[in-house]
């Protein structure tokens, strides 16, 4: 029996119980629940596999919603919420007393956003409390964006996910935070630098942490299929070094030739890097369900989205 599911009702009362629910957004599905059930939180941190150092995203319906959440609101963390919410960004803020620790790894900020879906907004304005949810995936791997994705994971550890379709944007939101007062960004997402430099200024970036990150996401391995993975501006080469294997290729926009290749996807043949964006998690999924040696990613100009892309695949085949 599937555990994919339409009802929102359902979703509402295994929630309510402090279970999970795998949420479908724009960006991937989450695995969510109760940010004030301390059984629900650390539910999402065992069944993720997910160090209890890296801490998760805030999804709330509404910005009246902000205050509840955090103590205040930079007039940049403003005008980037006016211009992106609901959506793809998610801003780093001064949490407030009520916000549980196990939420932000510790830290006196927290990760905030409103997501860009209608059936996990309805569900979110239905619901007594906000929901923690980071991406609907074991520790390190690829980011669901079908609830397909989600159900080959976890079938046997959650007991629904909310069907939402395949997600739009298709990688993680854009997070911000702020350093006296100027805006920071601390994971290359869904929304483009170069957009987000439009409502602001210029904008730092600091997308790298180890150990005791500011936000997820920052991890220098992440998002990686179980096949091996080598990300090359160079795929003709790439290819020849492998020919005694079996491949799978992922290129941008040009079909590869090469009798060598067992299997390819081609993301956007008209070049256009958000519909790339939209499907760069679930080819890299059926690559990844081939059994294959070896998977060559073709790195996508670096420019807009292509950086967040890029930032994802060089995590990959770290």
């Amino acid at each position: 029996m599937s555990i994919i599911s339409s009802d929102i009702q359902k979703a509402k009362a295994i929630l309510e119980n402090e279970e999970l629910v795998a949420i479908p957004t724009e960006t991937v599905y989450g695995l969510a629940g109760n940010i004030f059930s301390e059984k629900a939180i650390k539910s999402i941190f065992n069944t993720k596999q997910r160090p209890l150092f890296n801490p998760l995203i805030v999804h709330i319906s509404s910005v009246t919603e902000l205050p509840n959440i955090v103590k205040e609101i930079p007039k940049k963390a403003a005008l980037l919420a006016h211009k992106f919410w609901p959506g793809s960004l998610t801003l780093v803020l001064e949490k407030n007393k009520n916000i549980p620790d196990l939420i932000t790894a510790g830290k006196n900020t927290v990760a905030v956003r409103i997501p860009n879906h209608k059936t996990t907004l309805a569900l979110l304005a239905q619901l007594s409390f906000p929901l923690a949810a980071p991406s609907a995936n074991p520790f390190n791997r690829i980011s669901p964006t079908k609830a397909s994705h989600v159900a080959h994971y976890f079938k046997d550890q959650i007991q629904m996910v909310l069907e939402g379709g395949q997600c739009k944007n298709g990688i993680e939101s854009t997070i911000i935070g702020f350093e006296n007062d100027e805006p920071v960004i601390y994971r290359l997402g869904a929304i483009a630098i170069e957009e987000i430099e439009k409502v602001v200024g210029k904008v730092i970036v600091k997308n790298l942490a180890e150990s005791n990150p500011n936000a997820p996401g920052m991890l220098k391995k992440h998002y990686a299929p179980r096949t091996k993975t080598i990300l090359t501006s160079t795929l003709e080469q790439e290819i020849s070094k492998y020919a005694s294997k079996k491949i799978g290729v992922l290129s941008f926009h040009t079909s590869n030739q090469s009798h060598k290749v067992d299997f390819e996807i081609v993301l956007s043949p008209k070049q256009d890097l958000k519909e790339a964006a939209g499907k760069l998690y679930d080819a890299m999924h059926q690559l990844d369900l081939l059994e294959l040696d070896i998977i060559i990613i073709e790195k996508l100009p670096n420019i807009g989205l292509g950086k967040s892309m890029n930032d994802r695949l060089q995590r990959a085949s770290f």
